[in-house]
């Protein structure tokens, strides 16, 4: 039986199937991509809490964390030069900004208007919980903040 081009049905079969087996060879001849190796910012803040995406402060008042890391709320997270140049790229900050010397408080993200606007509805006993432990757990409820993802729909608060 033929189609309207002309073409019989088996042959069509036969065209078809070659075209998804050489497409299937091309693609497992790749060899796999080794993994991405993480940004300087998610290595070095992310080994001690969420890296906070660059988003939820603006670069000044990450330049004001990045100055004062030798007192990063209580710690001493100082970072070289280099590392710390990178860091300032990565959260859109000049590099020069991030290091200069200041005697500003460092913002936080929970002291954000944005941010206590979107929380308003959570209580100060639940973020005291022990399954929170704080506004700053930002994947205590948003199981994608990790990813920068903190849509409504997959909040997931606990109890």
């Amino acid at each position: 039986m033929r189609t309207r081009t002309g073409i019989r049905r088996i042959d069509w079969i036969v065209w078809s199937l070659a075209a998804v087996f050489l497409a299937y060879a091309a693609v497992a001849a790749v060899p796999p991509t080794e993994a991405a190796k993480p940004t300087a910012y998610a290595e070095e803040c992310g080994a001690c809490h969420t890296a906070y995406p660059a988003r939820l402060l603006r670069p000044a008042d990450w330049a004001v964390v990045l100055a004062t890391l030798d007192r990063h709320f209580g710690v001493d997270a100082s970072l070289n030069d280099t590392t710390r140049a990178a860091v300032a790229r990565q959260l859109g900050v000049d590099p020069a900004v991030a290091s200069a010397a200041t005697t500003k408080a460092v913002p936080r993200i929970t002291q954000q208007g944005w941010f206590r606007e979107e929380h308003d509805e959570i209580s100060a006993q639940l973020l005291r919980s022990p399954a929170v432990r704080g506004a700053a757990n930002c994947s205590a409820c948003h199981a994608g903040a990790d990813r920068d993802q903190f849509d409504d729909h997959s909040v997931r608060i606990p109890r």
